[in-house]
C-alpha cells in the first residue's frame, strides 16, 4: 500500500485529464455512435498509445523544447484545429442507413495515435504532467517508463466510457429528430473544441 501512495497524485491527475471532456474523448463518442464499441477499438488503442509516447518525449525534456518554438505552436494548432473541424463538417448530418454506415470507417490505429502529436493541449498536458507527477527516487528511464504506464493504464478504461456511451446513444438515436437534435450537439462541442485550441 505504501507504495502505491507516491502515485496515487498521478493517478488522480490522469483520472481528471482522460475522463474529462475533450477532443478524443469527443470523437470516440461520435465512433461509438457510428460504429459501436468494437470497431472503435483501434481508436481508443491509439490514442492511449500516441499519448504515452507523447508523454515519454515530454517527460524527457523534449517538450518543452516543443513548447518554446511559436512556429511550431502554430503548426499544431493549425493541424489539430483544422482536423477537428473537418469532423465537424462530417458530423453535420448523419444516416444510420446500413449503405452509409459502410461507406464510412473508423479511425484507425495510426491516425488516433498521430493525432496526439497535433493536439497542443495534449502536449501541454503531457508536459503539466511530466513536471509535475514524474515518480521520484527513481533512475530517470525507469520514472518515466513507471508515468507512461501508470498514465495508459487509468487512460484507457477512461476514453473507453465515452466510446460505450456512444454506442449506448446509438440504439436512442434510430429517430430523425433526435438524430438531427444529437448532430447539431456534436458539432457545437466539436467546433468548440477546434475553437479551444487557441484560447
Amino acid at each position: 500500500m505504501d507504495t502505491m501512495m507516491p502515485l496515487l497524485p498521478l493517478m488522480t491527475f490522469a483520472f481528471v485529464a482522460s475522463i474529462t471532456p475533450g477532443p478524443n474523448n469527443i470523437m470516440l463518442t461520435s465512433s461509438g455512435i457510428w460504429f459501436g464499441f468494437r470497431r472503435s477499438i483501434p481508436h481508443m488503442l491509439g490514442i492511449t498509445t500516441g499519448f504515452g509516447v507523447l508523454l515519454g518525449i515530454c517527460a524527457a525534456g523534449i517538450g518543452a523544447l516543443v513548447m518554446a518554438l511559436p512556429a511550431l505552436q502554430t503548426a499544431l494548432k493549425l493541424a489539430g484545429s483544422g482536423y477537428l473541424l473537418y469532423l465537424a463538417w462530417q458530423l453535420r448530418s448523419m444516416d444510420f442507413e446500413r449503405k452509409v454506415e459502410q461507406a464510412r470507417r473508423p479511425m484507425g490505429f495510426m491516425a488516433a495515435a498521430a493525432f496526439q502529436f497535433c493536439n497542443p493541449k495534449a502536449w501541454v498536458m503531457a508536459i503539466t504532467g511530466g513536471s509535475a507527477f514524474l515518480p521520484q527516487n527513481l533512475p530517470v528511464s525507469l520514472a518515466i517508463l513507471v508515468y507512461c504506464l501508470v498514465f495508459c493504464a487509468v487512460n484507457l478504461p477512461c476514453i473507453s466510457v465515452w466510446a460505450g456511451a456512444g454506442a449506448l446513444l446509438r440504439k436512442f438515436l434510430a429517430e430523425p429528430l433526435w438524430q438531427k437534435v444529437f448532430c447539431a450537439a456534436m458539432v457545437a462541442l466539436t467546433a468548440y473544441s477546434a475553437l479551444a485550441i487557441w484560447l
